[in-house]
């Protein structure tokens, strides 16, 4: 596989270092600027976001003989997995009854690692443009220049950040005790834990460190959670079997406990008229207050957008301009589910619609890799 990272090209001697594109990562900061080059690519189809949709994408279309580059403006591959919780177990994978976020990338990698995909990571793709012939131009922000047959969106909620805690001052602990993500569980071994936030990934996390955690605390702003309703019975359950390893404290976060500089606790509020406002304290506090989505350049390119999603239709997932595709979380449709498998199965789908949109003869006999010698040799098994 190529790699470009922040417009430097690495090639897999450069990465043979380590595992995945976090090779390309570390050695990014090694090369020099000057190495920057703008390119223009010639290919059959474009894939915009290297998360765990646009990675199987590329081995959907590789299965089919189609070659991709794929372009992130993350360094390296992975979204959101990668990005916010590489840690976080996920156990909704076919075939597999618990995998890390990371380690689902890394597998995701190795599968697609036959095809030879093109990787430009660190770059944004800020423009999209029909040409006179029907195929699409493409720029992005480092300066590469695509013309695509087929552009498949794979963006995930478009560019994120974690909505972040407003309390003022809180800025200045961000990365010390303060954080929007777990990149190491060891870190809160034996520690005082406090969760804020109500969602999926404030109660995974939560349900996740509980063990190791000398203590853990969960504080949300009222006693309704949005999260899964086995995960709220599982920490509701811990709080009543161990009251005082484990809490749940309903309110607003209206204050910093501060001392000798470090962030030591919270000042919380209950919403009930005339309650008095209680200290949470802990070692280490972790933000779960979801993401602010922003479809950013995406929302310029004449695409249909609804509610900062795309609608597809259900039979290739294609959106308003014929040639462009989107799958994943970016995309929307009746009946709708954001779930990681399902963006598998529409890659799929949508590979048959890119194979027949390069190719309106192309015949389409569904072939599988169990038996077809002709996929044996694409993924490099035959014989």
């Amino acid at each position: 596989m190529a790699w470009r990272v922040d417009g430097t090209t690495l090639d897999d001697t450069h990465r043979a270092a380590g595992v995945g594109s976090r090779v390309a990562l570390r050695l990014e900061s090694s090369w020099c600027p000057e190495n920057r080059i703008a390119m223009n690519i010639k290919t059959d189809a474009v894939i915009i976001g290297a998360g765990p949709c646009g990675l199987f994408q590329v081995f959907e279309l590789g299965l089919l003989g189609i070659h991709a580059h794929v372009v992130d403006a993350l360094p390296e591959i992975g979204g959101q997995c990668v990005t916010l919780y590489p840690e976080k177990p996920i156990y909704d994978i076919p075939a597999l009854p618990v995998v890390g976020a990371r380690e689902l990338i890394d597998r995701l990698e190795t599968q697609i690692r036959p095809f030879k995909p093109d990787f430009h990571l660190g770059e944004t793709v800020t423009k999209l443009e029909r040409t006179v012939d029907g195929a699409f131009s493409l720029e992005t922000s480092a300066g590469t220049h695509f013309r695509a047959r087929a552009v498949v969106v794979a963006g995930g909620v478009g560019s994120f950040e974690p909505r972040p805690l407003r309390t003022p001052g809180a800025d200045r602990h961000a990365g010390i005790n303060l954080e929007y993500k777990v990149l190491d569980k060891a870190r809160y071994r034996d520690k005082s834990v406090t969760v804020l936030g109500g969602g999926d990934s404030a109660l995974d996390w939560a349900l996740e460190l509980a063990p190791a955690a000398r203590r853990l605390t969960v504080v949300h702003r009222r006693e309704e959670f949005r999260a899964q309703p086995v995960s709220v019975e599982r920490l509701r359950a811990m709080a009543a079997a161990e009251p005082e390893r484990f809490r749940i404290r309903i309110g607003r976060v209206n204050g910093l406990l501060e001392e000798g500089g470090r962030l030591a606790g919270i000042h919380v509020r209950p919403f009930e008229r005339d309650a008095q406002a209680y200290e949470v304290r802990f070692d280490e506090l972790l933000v779960f207050y979801g993401l602010s989505p922003d479809l950013g350049p995406i929302a310029e390119w004449g695409l249909g957008v609804e509610k900062r999603h795309i609608p597809v239709d259900t039979e290739k997932y294609q959106t308003n301009i014929p040639g462009v595709f989107a799958v994943g979380d970016i995309n929307t449709y009746p009946g709708k589910k954001k779930l990681i498998l399902s963006g598998f199965h529409e890659a799929a789908l949508v590979a048959y619609a890119v194979q027949k949109h390069l190719d309106p003869n192309a015949k389409q006999n569904v072939q599988y890799t169990t038996t077809s010698s002709l996929l044996h040799e694409r993924l490099g098994v035959a014989g």
